[in-house]
């Protein structure tokens, strides 16, 4: 590969980036992106010089983005030897002796999983991070002071009190839900959530009950429990094809009002009525993402005894955060929260008394509203330029969350169409992975967190001309 040919492919990845984000971090995630999936380990770099120019950027602020690929051994430097690429190499076979991994560990590895690409068009998952108003959040940090209360450097008991509060005061305005503070566990995000009910409420060899498509976060949660999973397919016209479990059901685990990953709203009707069939011991509802407005598709209520509340605010805020609720009910709350305790040692105090001023000041129901806004319009665009392609069966319909669905006609290779369009920097997920083996759904799951204005009708306009040759 020639110096002309590395300089283009940075340059169409350099452009690829987000415009909001810093010039630092665009090139950071343009040579992220090249070295690991386009050029090979060892490839040297053209001059910092030339590369700075092809992006008109100053020559320093190429130096700090080369400096954190160096960090990430991604690349590697030698004085007067220049910059090559250092692909990360992945063992072709099984550690030996006492390294090799638990069985439960091959089997979650073996599964869907986190995708290694966190950041380019259309990755799901993602909010808008770009917009996030992180100065309010950086000032928030500055007047929690230390010095005043040096408790917010130590472990916590049961989450921070002031937070607890707030989150009360959120659940009742956005989810209608009126529940005590004590029934309130603060948590390190939504799968520390589910793998808190997995070990409290549940036994290896247990059985959880899961819709099809599933989350394959919290599949690979109880997977790494030892539990048992028993899919059920859900159809959002048809409800859900129940069938027959000859095991007691421990634990159900549904979507909350709004489906991941189909993207439609739930219905509360079809969530009775499979609880109603299978008698789940405890019933786990993982609010995934919501509005304002669609709280009567939530079948969780804080007055049952057997139903449990999952929440995080990495979707509504920013993925770093890590920080999330679980509403369980009352006879449960404190052995759960002590068990929180020994498992996890509970700390992150500071973050959660920031969070807890952010949501006092109102900013968190303001960024909330502005920004579902906005993902409203943005999968309307997206809507728009996927609906008519040829095998499209359906494409979800505009919400205020941050993700979409593409369903395709059956026998589509929506794993080999998703892997194609990797290659053209179009980041989405499969949906068939995460369907029931009786569960012959196709499709791809997208999100429009990190694509907007004329950045996103481009984009959507190549990802259509993609899919359009790729289906037929």
């Amino acid at each position: 590969m020639d110096r002309q040919q590395v300089l283009h492919q940075f340059m169409q990845l350099y452009a690829l980036q987000p415009e909001r984000l810093s010039k630092q971090v665009r090139i950071e995630q343009a040579l992220r992106q090249a070295i690991t999936q386009q050029w090979p380990s060892g490839l040297r770099l053209p001059s910092h010089r030339m590369l700075a120019e092809a992006v008109n950027v100053a020559r320093q602020t190429l130096a700090l983005a080369i400096g954190t690929l160096l960090e990430e051994q991604l690349l590697k430097t030698a004085h007067g030897q220049g910059t090559w690429t250092s692909r990360p190499v992945t063992p072709s076979s099984p550690l030996p002796g006492n390294a090799e991994l638990s069985s439960r560990a091959q089997r979650v590895l073996g599964g869907p999983g986190a995708s290694k690409i966190q950041s380019g068009a259309f990755v799901p998952g993602i909010p808008d991070i770009a917009q996030f108003p992180m100065r309010k959040w950086r000032q928030l940090y500055a007047s929690v002071t230390v010095p005043q209360n040096a408790l917010l450097l130590s472990y916590s008991t049961g989450g921070y009190g002031p937070l607890k509060r707030a989150i009360r005061d959120f659940l009742a305005r956005w989810r209608n839900l009126d529940c005590d503070i004590e029934q309130i566990i603060i948590t390190d995000g939504t799968h520390n959530g589910i793998e808190l009910c997995a070990m409290a409420l549940a036994d290896v060899g247990d059985t959880v009950a899961m819709e099809s498509p599933c989350y394959w976060g919290a599949r690979n949660v109880f997977t790494a429990a030892g539990l048992n999973i028993e899919a059920v397919p859900w159809l959002p016209e048809q409800g859900h094809d129940l069938p027959p479990i000859a095991v007691p059901v421990k634990l159900a685990y549904l979507t909350g009002s709004h489906h991941y990953p189909l993207s439609v709203p739930t219905s509360a009707t079809d969530k009775q009525r499979l609880c109603d069939a299978l008698s789940p011991a405890y019933i786990v509802e993982d609010d995934y993402e919501f509005n304002r407005d669609d709280h009567p598709n939530l079948l969780f209520t804080p007055q049952s005894e057997h139903h449990l509340l999952v929440g995080s605010f990495s979707k509504m805020m920013f993925p770093g955060l890590r920080l999330g609720y679980l509403v369980v009910p009352r006879h449960l709350a404190a052995p759960m929260n002590r068990l929180r305790s020994e498992l996890f040692r509970e700390g992150r105090m500071l973050d959660q008394a920031v969070l807890a001023q952010f949501i006092f000041d109102g900013d968190l129901d303001a960024w909330c509203r502005r920004i579902q806004r906005d993902y409203l319009g943005r999968q309307q665009v997206l809507h728009d330029q996927l609906r008519s392609l040829p095998q499209v069966r359906s494409v979800s319909s505009p919400s205020s969350a941050i993700s979409l669905c593409v369903e395709f006609a059956p026998g589509i290779n929506d794993v080999g169409i998703a892997q194609s369009l990797l290659k053209e920097h179009l980041i989405v997920r499969p949906l068939s992975p995460v369907c029931a083996p009786t569960d012959p759904r196709v499709g791809l799951v997208m999100g429009v967190g990190m694509l907007s204005g004329e950045t996103l009708v481009r984009e959507a306009q190549r990802l259509r001309r993609s899919l359009e040759a790729l289906l037929r």
